[in-house]
């Protein structure tokens, strides 16, 4: 038999394993030309991290055989083995090893490392990669791609769709750059009625004790902190980012006159006592500010540090910036306004497929009624809603505020640039001078990964 049959028949029991629900990948054992075991994935039902198909085989062979050392035989597997899998083969002594589809994130056959070309190891085996590699990299994707549908029409049915708002498909957010987290949703929240919210809930591996809620603004969402999310996780802590309903992956209400200040920051306050989220550093920017600005009043305890960025308190007492006027002035007049183009104009460091991204949960104009609400809903009098809360929130951080805070500002922001936040800092009881990023504009997160790292640094359990 060729190298051919054999991986076939490894791809059989691939089949297997993708049947009783593990990830599809088999293998086959051959000694002096014939087949002595075989194995497929099997951790899932077998609660038992080691059992990938290699070592099911090799366990397999080896009793079969009556020997651990396998010196004669060639081993076949659908998927290049990752680093526990070729540890065995080498101990195992295997003549050689051949494997189908290669896997770019955790083999260790030459795609993260090679494990076999180690010249200090004192047995070396023979690996040759891609046989049927089409065939079996197409049986892992079609395994995934079938329980990613199962996963959201298990969503649908837990949070269904309300008939006066829309839910950007799921497939627009695929293969999106930089954004690999898992979503998570909410519906029953009382301010919700039955809205889905979507947010990120990662927690950094240390189990650090800081929570970092990041909160998005005007036309963005949780995508915003791709750059900084990272850092936080390195560093151990959790990072809790909301999409606002109407943006990103949370559903959107058909009508503008849905989105009020209110009702926004009720949502902020739910979802906050919902997590019940302690040892917060909240970090905001834009409409993330305006709203967020006004929660640790609300229950101080849960807060110990601000990381602010190119925001404000819209009090009313004192006239909007010329830049923010002339944003709405611009959003009246072109309420379809292109939101990628928006970004790439003002971060020519990003590239097409990031600012696509920012698009993706906007497929139509039905699906932008937040984009056209927002910019009126600034309060600009005394006497306009979110005003006197702001004026509250205003008084607390003067002379309340107990906690850290970290101001960090694009300075190539025209709307809520360095004048704006000198203003906001004045305010804000025990800011420290703010760190400029000269070359950042409204929009500051695109180079956030520095200002993550200072903050990770600065900011220290109490």
């Amino acid at each position: 038999m060729s190298d051919t049959d054999f991986m076939q028949l490894a791809l059989d029991h691939a089949h297997k394993a993708g049947a009783a629900g593990e990830v599809p990948v088999g293998a086959v054992l051959v000694h002096q030309g014939k087949v002595v075991a075989t194995g497929h994935n099997g951790p899932i039902a077998g609660h038992d991290p080691t059992a990938h198909a290699e070592i099911q085989a090799l366990r397999a062979g080896a009793a079969a055989l009556g020997n651990y050392r396998l010196e004669d035989c060639e081993l076949y597997v659908t998927l290049e083995p990752c680093a526990m899998c070729c540890g065995a083969m080498l101990h195992a002594r295997l003549k050689r090893v051949v494997f189908g589809a290669a896997d770019p994130k955790t083999g260790a056959a030459g795609s993260v490392l090679n494990l076999f070309a180690n010249p200090q190891l004192n047995h070396q085996t023979q690996l040759q990669g891609g046989v049927m590699a089409a065939e079996c990299g197409a049986l892992l994707q079609d395994f995934f791609q079938q329980k990613r549908l199962a996963q959201r029409d298990a969503a649908r049915m837990l949070h269904p769709l309300r008939d006066d708002a829309l839910r950007t498909p799921d497939s627009a957010f695929d293969g999106l750059p930089g954004y690999p987290w898992s979503p998570h949703y909410l519906s029953d929240l009382a301010s919700l009625r039955g809205l889905r919210m979507h947010y990120l809930d990662e927690q950094g591996t240390a189990g650090g004790p800081l929570t970092f809620l990041c909160l998005h603004g005007n036309p963005a969402w949780s995508y915003l902190y791709r750059k900084m999310i990272p850092v936080f996780l390195e560093a151990g802590h959790r990072v809790v980012a909301p999409d606002l309903i109407g943006f990103g992956k949370s559903d959107k209400p058909k009508k503008d006159s849905f989105h009020t200040f209110e009702g926004h920051r009720q949502n902020l306050l739910e979802f906050v006592e919902r997590l019940d989220l302690q040892n917060i550093v909240l970090v905001v920017q834009d409409w993330g500010g305006l709203l967020g600005l006004t929660l640790p009043m609300a229950a101080a305890h849960r807060y110990q540090g601000l990381l602010v960025m190119n925001t404000t308190l819209a009090t009313g007492e004192q006239p909007l910036p010329a830049g923010f006027v002339a944003w709405r002035e611009m959003c009246a007049k072109t309420p379809e306004f292109n939101v990628a183009r928006l970004f790439a104009r003002g971060n020519p460091q990003m590239s097409a497929e990031e600012c696509a991204a920012y698009n993706a949960p906007f497929p139509d104009k039905g699906h932008r009624a937040a984009l056209r609400a927002f910019p009126p809903m600034v309060p600009d009098s005394r006497d306009s809603p979110g005003a006197p809360i702001s004026r509250q929130a205003g008084a607390f951080w003067r002379e309340h505020w107990q906690g850290q805070t970290l101001m960090a500002v694009g300075a190539q922001d025209p709307v809520l640039g360095p004048p704006v936040m000198r203003e906001l800092q004045h305010l804000i009881r025990g800011c420290p001078e703010p760190l400029v990023i000269e070359s950042a504009g409204h929009f500051v997160q695109e180079q956030g990964e520095p200002i993550a790292r200072r903050a990770v640094d600065f900011f220290r359990p109490v």
